[in-house]
């Protein structure tokens, strides 16, 4: 069966992965690929609708339920877009998978992190992306983004202190094993060009 290719981008809220995974996209479609992006939570119809509930900033969450809600979308998203994409050998951009659920929901919001594991392997039916390009945002960097952008939604509205805890999450988690750090502190230019450099190894294999 021919096999497409996963890659995911994470790292904190505005971080430039929207902006950076369709410069990817223009760059791999002029290589030939067949390229499909997409997003979590969200993807689907009902993907996004959870999408909705989950950032409405007047939706009250506790901390295990919007877990569920992010798995709950999660499986949807493997099942009826991710898999398929795959199975017909196309490239799939995600931005963000189950890595920020490790970093949100278990540093940000102090859940176990054995359950959040557990959670995330039974709603990607154990699919592990091929890659995964971690942002690294600094700090000053982090907050002046955060200055020049209007409209915050339910979880960007968190208090400082869960946006620190996710930020260092990230910055430990881009050192485990299969992970890929770029610097996110640099021009958009820049970051693609590291990002379109690690992508291209990965197809010569």
């Amino acid at each position: 069966m021919k096999k497409g290719i996963f890659i995911v981008l994470e790292g904190p809220d505005r971080s430039g992965k929207s902006t950076q995974a369709e410069l990817l996209k223009k760059w791999l479609e002029g290589l030939g690929r067949e390229v499909v992006v997409t997003r979590e939570p969200g993807g689907t119809r009902l993907s996004e609708q959870i999408r909705k509930i989950l950032l409405d900033p007047k939706s009250e969450i506790e901390p295990m339920t919007e877990l569920f809600l992010y798995e709950t979308s999660r499986i949807k998203h493997t099942l009826e877009k991710i898999l398929p994409a795959l199975k017909a050998g196309k490239v799939i951009i995600s931005d963000r998978y189950t890595l920020s659920t490790t970093a949100y929901q278990g540093y940000g919001r102090g859940l176990d992190l054995k359950t959040v594991k557990t959670l995330n392997r039974i709603a990607t039916l154990n699919l592990k992306p091929d890659v995964t390009i971690v942002f690294d945002i600094p700090d000053r960097a982090f907050t002046q983004r955060e200055k020049t952008r209007p409209g915050r939604d339910r979880i960007e509205r968190a208090p400082d202190a869960f946006r620190r805890r996710v930020n260092r999450a990230y910055k430990l988690l881009a050192r485990r094993p299969g992970m890929t750090r770029v610097d996110g502190g640099r021009s958009i230019e820049a970051i693609q060009a590291d990002i379109r450099a690690k992508v291209a190894r990965l197809l010569k294999n």
